[in-house]
């Protein structure tokens, strides 16, 4: 143990923690004038109602090999998008009685969290043609899970990883035949269940990282983490993991572990080979820079921080112990004593608390993009991530991120009739015209179009709208 840890030891030892305990750890509110940056969009493409009710949007992907983009319903379906809006097509339907896979959809946390494809999916030939991974909770809990929480007794419903091929991934419909299954992971409660999947979209094919898949994975759920899962090595809950899709060297043979994983050799005993990051509540994005190669994630708190944090091979993020920048203390709050007092841990590059007003009740960390493209100049170096229930969308530096804190937030304001709005504000517009009443709240998602362009998804009226330069162009 270093001196510095030592000593930060010491400290918090000799603090009073309670006598520092808050529920409110950023007193000074995001600024809600200064620093706004303020982009046009476009209403891009609108995804199909299910049951009378919008379309419960959670990812769009770039698939460059059949120039289309990509984007799920949480209930299941996964539909085309043409690169110019016109054409929304269902290419699967994951709760489809014929692939036998039983999503399970109820309530807001559940269904297909993720899908990615493969890096080769439009290249013939290779050994990714045609495939496509979803990561979806589904009811049935055979067959046995490959990770279990505890010690397994708890089992609400289970969350699989699926490999899906298509013969000819250009076509309009998945031509392929039933998915094979690569992990199951037994969920002890109904929220806080899978997180984001994804392959590295820099890396290319001499590349370690190219074909290997980020799979993040929940605390588990409840609150607080009551089974100390996340700081837990030999545990797949509060990690992201990263594996080969197409290799065979795991426990069940069905993926492979990268020898390049930080806890294959060396780590702690007892530490799963999967495990690339720990210490995570629920990862619900990745993004990477494509200046410097840096991940990034956005995690949801439990009651008082939400986070933006970098990711590296074998980081801990801090959870359960640390809420962000602070210590965990419970129903109590968060402890203001020694923040980011211990080395070992990666804190937040911005952080903000559920208090701040121009929230609405509630708050959670989702979407995230580093845009470096010049289409949209204000918004060049910056990187952007969102807040789920309001819809707000912040940004920070890129090339300078910030050590924390909510100081450095600023706020990204859609022009909508001439005004500033944010998007819960378009959206309850939207909503108008369709005969609904006003949604409440946003469920905010970003995803990545060709040519650095950024979409925004959410869950009130089934419209993704695209970020575009002053005047449309």
């Amino acid at each position: 143990m270093t001196c510095f840890r030592i000593l930060a030891a010491g400290l918090l030892a000799a603090v009073p923690l309670a006598a520092q305990e808050t529920t409110d750890p950023f007193p000074d509110p995001i600024e809600a004038r200064e620093g706004v940056i303020l982009v046009d969009y476009q209403d891009f493409a609108t995804l199909p109602d299910i049951d009378g009710e919008p379309a419960r949007a959670m990812l769009l992907l770039d698939e460059p090999g059949t120039r289309r983009l990509f984007v799920n319903d949480m209930q299941g379906p996964i539909y085309t998008v043409g690169y110019d809006g016109g054409r929304v097509v269902e290419y699967l339907d994951i709760s489809a009685a014929a692939w036998g896979v039983g999503v399970q959809s109820s309530g807001r946390e559940r269904g297909v969290q993720s899908f990615a494809l493969h890096p080769q999916f439009g290249q013939a030939g290779t050994p990714g043609h045609g495939k496509l991974y979803t990561w979806t909770d589904v009811a049935a809990t055979d067959p046995a899970p490959d990770f279990v929480a505890g010690d397994g007794e708890r089992d609400s419903h289970d969350t699989v990883l699926l490999e899906w091929t298509a013969r000819a991934p250009g076509g309009a419909t998945y031509d392929g035949g039933p998915p094979r299954e690569l992990l199951r992971v037994q969920q002890p409660y109904a929220n806080h269940n899978g997180g984001r999947i994804s392959f590295n979209p820099l890396a290319g094919p001499n590349d370690a990282d190219y074909g290997l898949l980020y799979v993040g994975i929940a605390d588990g759920g409840s609150g607080g983490d009551p089974m100390n899962q996340a700081q837990d090595h030999g545990s797949a809950f509060g990690k992201i993991l990263r594996i080969d899709p197409l290799g065979s060297n795991s426990a069940n043979g069905q993926y492979g572990i990268p020898a390049t994983n930080p806890f294959v050799r060396g780590g702690p005993a007892g530490a799963l080979g999967e495990v690339y990051a720990l210490g995570v509540r629920n990862p619900q994005h990745f993004a990477w820079d494509p200046a410097n190669g840096r991940m990034y994630m956005t995690d949801i708190g439990q009651n008082i921080v939400e986070e933006m944090s970098p990711v590296s091979a074998g980081a801990n993020l801090g959870w359960n112990v640390w809420e962000g920048s602070f210590r965990y203390a419970g129903r109590a709050g968060v402890s203001t004593a020694a923040q980011r007092g211990d080395a070992a841990m990666t804190y937040p590059v911005a952080e903000y608390d559920h208090r701040d007003p121009i929230l609405v009740g509630r708050a959670a960390a989702a979407g995230l993009h580093v845009y470096r493209s010049t289409a949209i100049p204000q918004l060049t170096g910056r990187i952007l991530f969102g807040d789920l229930p309001s819809g707000e969308i912040f940004h920070v530096s890129a090339a300078d991120p910030p050590a924390g804190g909510q100081e450095p937030v600023r706020r990204v304001l859609l022009r909508h009739e001439g005004q500033a709005a944010t998007l819960l504000e378009v959206i309850r517009s939207r909503n108008a015209q369709q005969g609904r009443e006003p949604a409440s709240r946003v469920d905010l998602r970003m995803g990545p179009g060709p040519d650095g362009q950024v979409f925004l998804l959410n869950k009130s009226d089934g419209v993704i709208r695209r970020l575009v330069p002053s005047g449309g162009g």
